[in-house]
């Protein structure tokens, strides 16, 4: 891409109006040459812009990715499995509400900010033995409950709309990718740090810190707040009243429950591969390839269903596919765990990243596309939060995971039924 196209990538600020020259006198002193600007120029703004974007979505989902490669080797027991794949979905659905306040308060520029601050703290805070971890867990879901729901919002501000899907992809691209990175060192440092989990958990830290950092120079573009009468009116409650009320409620239940898929699948793959034989660092290894399909799904979907203004054909395509990784799974997991783990990866990942085009589409203005985007996460993070817990306490009561992955499978009918209202425009009425 050229400097022109990175350019208008990025929404240029309104230029200052420049006084005219002053007249000189006669006899008087020469002026002072004018002082050059300290501010960045379009292209190196619109670099910083990406720059930041990239490193900010490259953190938000490695804490949850980390545990799944750990749990088989470091020795940790499926109830702190359980509880820890828990957390995230609880804490971003219980915190989501809030982040309209955050919002109004701060603007999506510095929300972002200190959203990254706190997942700062938050990895730090994991590495302090099991109560750390515990609470580290609960900071990290809720900051990442504050880049949800501002993510989409700041897209579509800070980006030309035919650009709308493809930062929507990159969003989803540098958080698989980063996770997967992520995910891929953790048997390997837990095995350098004498099989200490604290090390492993301890790689989070520097992405964090690129994070905060990166987003850090867009603090000089961002308001203090929105205007609370444009904000006010446009709360969770609106969204779901009668208006908009079958949009939140499809949203919902689409964002929700692929969701619940995707958490459960995050928490519970390399159990279920070591369960039907693989070895432990080979499922690993599987659960680094699921986060990479995740990547590439994350990426492609959005790319693709943002050129529509009818997103139904892609939802659609986007659950056969992880109706075939599951599939894949039940009937010969042991046989190439590779394909079925890349292939679920894909799917769920698109499916978690093409809500993103969803909320950006189907919103009338920013607090329309902000206010969509919180009830979605609000409900669909508490609904996805009872996944782990239930395939839990299915292959408990079972002794396997056939039921369990039965049951996943099965999820992904009301969720074809769920995307109909979600994925298109409402016809106009005569």
């Amino acid at each position: 891409m050229n400097a022109e196209g990175v350019v208008h990538l990025w929404k240029v600020p309104v230029p200052v109006p420049v006084p005219p020259p002053a007249v000189r006198t006669p006899g008087a002193p020469a002026p002072a040459p004018p002082r050059p600007s300290r501010e960045p120029s379009a292209t190196a703004s619109a670099v910083l812009l990406v720059t930041g974007f990239v490193l900010l979505s490259l953190n938000t989902r490695v804490a949850f990715g980390q545990l799944g490669p750990l749990a088989p080797v470091a020795g940790l027991g499926t109830g702190a499995v359980t509880l820890l794949g828990l957390l995230p979905p609880l804490c971003m659905g219980a915190f989501a509400p809030f982040v309209p306040l955050v919002r109004r308060r701060l603007g999506e520029e510095r929300g972002l900010f200190a959203a990254s601050a706190l997942l700062l703290a938050g990895a730090v805070v994991r590495m302090l033995g099991m109560p750390g971890l515990l609470v580290g867990t609960a900071l990290v879901g809720v900051a990442t409950a504050v880049v949800n729901v501002l993510i989409p919002v700041f897209v579509r501000s800070r980006f030309a709309p035919r650009r709308v899907g493809v930062m929507m992809g990159v969003h989803a691209l540098s958080m698989g990718a980063g996770s997967a990175l992520v995910a891929a060192l953790m048997v390997p440092v837990w095995r350098a740090g004498g099989h200490a989990w604290e090390p492993a958990i301890g790689v989070a830290v520097i992405p964090a810190a690129l994070a905060a950092l990166g987003i850090a120079p867009q603090l000089r573009y961002g308001k203090r707040g929105v205007e609370p009468e444009r904000s006010r009116g446009r709360d969770r409650v609106r969204v779901l009243g009668s208006g908009d009320r079958g949009l939140a409620w499809s949203l919902i239940a689409f964002f929700g429950l692929q969701t619940l898929l995707f958490y459960t699948t995050l928490a519970w793959l390399p159990a279920i591969l070591v369960a039907s034989g693989v070895a432990e660092g080979t499922a690993g290894t599987m659960q680094s390839l699921f986060i990479v399909g995740v990547a590439v799904g994350g990426f492609l979907t959005p790319v693709l269903a943002a050129a529509r203004t009818d997103q139904r054909p892609h939802l659609l395509a986007v659950l056969l596919v992880c109706a075939s990784g599951y599939a894949g799974l039940l009937v010969a997991p042991a046989a190439a765990p590779a394909l079925w783990s890349f292939v679920l990866g894909a799917g769920l990942g698109g499916g978690q990243a093409v809500a993103g085009v969803l909320y950006v589409k189907r919103g009338r203005d920013h607090d329309h596309v902000a206010a969509l985007s919180t009830a979605a996460q609000t409900g669909g993070y508490l609904l996805a939060a009872a996944g782990p817990v239930a395939a839990a306490a299915l292959h408990t009561a079972t002794g396997g995971w056939t039921v369990p992955l039965l049951v996943l499978t099965g999820v992904l009918l009301p969720s074809a039924a769920a995307s109909l209202r979600a994925g298109h425009d409402r016809p106009a009425r005569n």
